[in-house]
């Protein structure tokens, strides 16, 4: 494990440390699989093969990995039961949720200035 050392005050260390974490769970999260999962799972729980049916057009090897790294920020909870064949649930977590409302605001956001958007790009070259 590396321990990054910083100088400077505990606050600027925090901000720093903050703004990594930032950095991580962004390029973790902005991806299409993880936000179409974290919509579906939406207030519901959900098996495996439930998810695998709400994502349309994900792989079985996509929706393992996305969920799994959703599960290691904090996003999701995986509940395994010890039935045969183990039956598994997936669920937002309390920071999940907030994630999907911060999606929602940016889909109400794309819808708001779409017109504006459309009009750019028609401008420009390419």
């Amino acid at each position: 494990m590396v321990t990054q050392q910083f100088s400077g005050s505990p606050d600027e260390a925090d901000l720093r440390r903050a703004d990594s974490l930032a950095r991580e769970i962004f390029s973790d999260v902005a991806n299409k699989w993880a936000l179409l999962i974290i919509e579906a799972l939406g207030d519901r729980t959900l098996r495996f093969s439930e998810v695998l049916r709400e994502v349309d057009g994900i792989s079985h090897k996509m929706l393992t990995q996305n969920l799994r790294m959703l599960e290691r920020n904090g996003l999701v909870e995986r509940t395994v039961y010890p039935t045969v064949p183990p039956k598994v649930e997936y669920t937002l977590t309390e920071p999940g949720q907030g994630l999907r409302g911060t999606v929602h605001r940016m889909c109400d956001w794309t819808q708001r200035y779409l017109g504006h958007i459309e009009e750019a790009r028609d401008r420009f070259p390419g």
